[in-house]
């Protein structure tokens, strides 16, 4: 729900959120240590990379939430790992978790996204339990006749390595909010740095992907639609600078209605995360690669103020030693 998580641009996509609590939690269960968990978190990790990143743009643009979708078999990889299922079960099990793979962008601005991401880890994890368990689905399932491919209009591929591997393309969000927002948040930060005042006319423009991602107008009623807003972020950051976690507590009614006043505009010429901020018709800020950005990564010292932010103490220290069983991560991740 905080949308803070971290996002792989190539496939636009969270690959960690449905991923991350499989490996902790069923590697507490099976006794696994911390880098055993580690290692099949990257797994689940890299082939939710390979699977978005063959299928952005057009997995999602008929209404599709990538992350969901390839959420579910990125976990059942990684609980198949931690199950030590051989080759065989392994493909049992993600074809179950095609079987549950869904999520729509419909939810996002709502409850709805967190829930089908976490019904997505716990789909993978199903997943594998019944391969476990000697069950069998269709080898139709990927690529046949009604299979994956022709249901969601994709491409399946198997897991297998990244060439660049997805953790080098990764970003780490700088702002609480979808990502596809940043680049306007930035752009607008420029602005305000550089004496604009709001009261000539103003036009920001993204990407198509952007609008894709973050959909919603300026008249959002809660702090949760406000994430996925692009006029209302422009205007918030034109106000009062790039937002914090408690800026989404609720809605600051100065930043919306400013933002009924921004015009938005796509170019399909703009990188997918760019954004320029025109006021009066003269440019006034223009990002291509907000902060967290591969091109633009926090320093450790921001990526520490984030952990803190989000965990407090808690974390410090708990991958120092990867020998230490996985159970002793859950309690410090927040989880059960």
């Amino acid at each position: 729900m905080l949308d803070y998580d971290d996002t792989y641009l190539p496939g636009l996509a969270h690959l960690s959120a449905p991923v991350a609590p499989v490996a902790v939690l069923l590697g507490a269960e099976r006794g696994a240590t911390a880098g055993e968990a580690l290692a099949a978190f990257a797994a689940g990790f890299e082939f939710a990379g390979r699977l978005t990143g063959a299928n952005h743009p057009r997995l999602r643009a008929p209404g599709w939430h990538p992350t969901a979708v390839a959420g579910a078999p990125a976990a059942a990889l990684t609980a198949a790992l931690l199950l030590g299922l051989d080759e065989e079960r392994t493909a049992h099990a993600l074809r179950f978790a095609l079987l549950q793979a869904s999520g729509l962008r419909a939810a996002f601005g709502s409850d709805g996204k967190s829930l089908q991401v976490g019904r997505a880890a716990a789909a993978g994890l199903a997943a594998a339990r019944l391969a476990e368990a000697g069950a069998t689905a269709s080898a139709e399932i990927e690529r046949g006749e009604a299979g994956f491919e022709q249901a969601y209009g994709a491409r399946w591929v198997e897991p297998g390595p990244n060439d660049p591997p997805a953790a080098s393309e990764n970003w780490i969000k700088a702002y609480p909010c979808c990502l596809q927002t940043h680049g306007a948040i930035e752009a607008a930060a420029q602005a305000r740095e550089g004496g604009l005042e709001p009261g000539a006319a103003l036009t920001i423009t993204v990407h198509p992907v952007s609008l894709h991602a973050a959909s919603l107008g300026p008249d959002v009623a809660d702090g949760l639609q406000a994430k996925f807003s692009i006029p209302y972020l422009t205007a918030y950051s034109l106000l009062h600078g790039p937002p914090r976690l408690a800026a989404f507590d609720a809605v600051d009614d100065a930043a919306r209605a400013l933002a009924h006043r921004i015009e938005l505009r796509t170019d399909d010429t703009l990188l997918e995360s760019e954004a320029v901020l025109e006021a009066g018709g003269e440019r006034a800020g223009h990002v291509e690669a907000a902060l967290g950005s591969p091109a633009r990564p926090m320093d450790e010292a921001a990526l520490r103020a984030k952990l803190r932010e989000l965990a407090g103490s808690r974390l410090d220290g708990a991958l120092d030693d990867l020998g230490v069983p996985a159970a002793a991560l859950a309690p410090a991740a927040g989880l059960p």
